[in-house]
Parts: structure tokens; C-alpha cells; sequence
């Protein structure tokens, strides 16, 4: 059983929600780590454990820290590379974060830079 620390609950939550969620090479799942100062996301084919996109607020064109605006530009970053490799729709995993604030603009994002879930 998890520790019940803060990082401990989260993980715990996470491993409830991917009993669920699993990412195919027809609708990969959009996986979401937040830090304290950065954020990151990725687009995992879980069929074969592949991470097939990524982006995230430490690359020096997405430089800043961690806010919502930062998100939402790696959220919009992440959809272009997608559509570059040409993903169109995925399954988003919140990571066992709350969907709000920096979460939540990634999503943001996302969605606009034209990803559906």
C-alpha cells in the first residue's frame, strides 16, 4: 500500500485510474506530470510501450515556469506535434492530479491545438 504522503496518495490515485486507462496505437493516452516549477506530457501507445510525442516546459522554445499559461503552451505544443505524426485523438490521464489549474490549461490546449478527448 502507498505511504500516505502527498506523493504517496497521488500515486495511489494514478494506479486506480490506469487500471482503467490504457492507450492503443489507434487512441493513444496523453499521460501528465506536473512538478512544483514544470510540467510535462506525453502520448504513450501502451500496446507496444512506446512514448510517441512529447513536450514539456523545460525545452528551451517552451520555457517558463510553472503557470497556466506555460501549460497551455506545451498543451498546444504537444497537439501540433501530434498532428504531425499524425494523432488525432487521444485518452487523457490526469496523472492522479485534480483536473484544474495547470492541468487543466494543458487540456486546454490540447483540445485548441486540435487533439480530441
Amino acid at each position: 500500500m502507498a505511504q500516505k504522503t502527498r506523493q504517496g496518495l497521488r500515486i495511489a490515485r494514478h494506479a486506480r485510474v490506469r487500471k482503467k486507462v490504457t492507450g492503443t496505437a489507434e487512441r493513444p493516452r496523453l499521460a501528465v506530470f506536473r512538478s512544483l516549477k514544470h510540467i510535462s506530457a506525453q502520448i504513450i501507445d501502451d500496446a507496444n510501450g512506446r512514448t510517441l510525442v512529447a513536450a514539456s516546459s523545460l525545452e528551451k522554445d517552451l520555457k517558463s515556469t510553472g503557470n497556466s499559461e506555460g501549460a497551455k503552451a506545451v498543451g498546444k505544443a504537444l497537439a501540433d506535434r501530434a498532428s504531425s505524426a499524425g494523432i488525432k485523438s487521444v485518452i487523457f490521464d490526469r496523472g492522479g492530479f485534480r483536473y484544474q489549474g495547470r492541468v487543466a490549461s494543458l487540456a486546454e490546449g490540447a483540445r485548441e491545438g486540435g487533439l480530441e478527448f
